[in-house]
């Protein structure tokens, strides 16, 4: 049976979900995207997507309802919506918590927050999830499938959960780009040209990324396995540990994941 979705806002993870769910041909969805810069609608023109500038005119007798605002202007724009309670509300907007988008709803409004990462532009992402009471079962099924088209999801169960996704798999990209830069340069330092050190990196990467996917052992065990004793590798897993790189890490992921809480305070109710 075709499902209506509507989409609040037009920008790239709006656009990454349409094109996912859109990918194959796939004719199970009826999908709106209202935005209020007709500019930023320009691009769905190259998909199946009907467009609109009234935010309530795009989410009449839509199934689900995805907010994907940036979080200063959530409150605003939430609070005009004419949402009917059984309407599925799922929240990419970051930051903004389940307590937040239910007062500004209806109490017995079905809610689902997620937190996706950049990859799902290349339908590679990570998401986490979390449900209000109020969303049933199927509902839940349904976010599962939209959040599939664009990669992974898995469900959390507490705001303080979701913020520690945010942490870990929201911001985690970046981490991974520093460390793909920090390589990048080392290896011109070293002598090869930027061209062969970034082919390198990010094959190294893609490839380290693959292996952990693919086995079933722990990162720490992959990394024994490939760290020889008075090697090279050992050589550079020593500077590394000398320079407290867990611990940085630690307490990067752990500043990310006390922000995340802030966010909820800035631009919540």
């Amino acid at each position: 049976m075709t499902k209506t979705i509507s989409f609040i806002g037009a920008g790239n993870m709006a656009y990454a979900l349409v094109q996912g769910l859109q990918s194959g041909g796939n004719q199970s969805w009826q999908i709106c995207v209202a935005d209020p810069f007709p500019e930023q609608l320009e691009k769905y023109s190259a998909t199946a997507a009907t467009t609109f500038v009234d935010n309530n005119e795009a989410i009449q007798g839509a199934d689900v309802v995805v907010l994907a605002v940036k979080p200063q202007v959530a409150s605003g724009v939430v609070s005009e919506l004419s949402l009917q309670p059984q309407q599925l509300l799922i929240s990419i907007a970051a930051g903004i918590n389940i307590t937040s988008l239910q007062a500004w709803t209806h109490p017995e409004q079905a809610i689902i927050r997620c937190m996706p990462n950049t990859p799902a532009l290349i339908q590679a992402g990570a998401t986490g999830l979390l449900a209000n009471d109020h969303a049933t079962q199927d509902q839940r099924a349904l976010a599962e499938q939209i959040l599939a088209a664009v990669g992974t999801s898995l469900w959390v169960n507490s705001e303080a959960n979701l913020d520690a996704v945010t942490a870990v798999s929201g911001s985690g990209p970046a981490y991974f780009f520093l460390l793909m830069e920090s390589m990048v340069n080392a290896g011109v330092e070293l002598g090869l040209t930027r061209s062969e050190a970034t082919q390198l990196t990010l094959q190294t990467a893609y490839g380290a990324a693959r292996m952990a996917q693919q086995s079933e052992e722990e990162p720490a065990t992959l990394r024994h396995n490939v760290t020889s004793p008075g090697g090279t590798t050992a050589a550079a897993l020593a500077v590394m540990q000398e320079g407290l790189l867990p611990e940085t890490i630690q307490r990067a992921l752990g500043a990310a994941n006390q922000r995340a809480a802030e966010l909820a305070e800035e631009f919540g109710s």
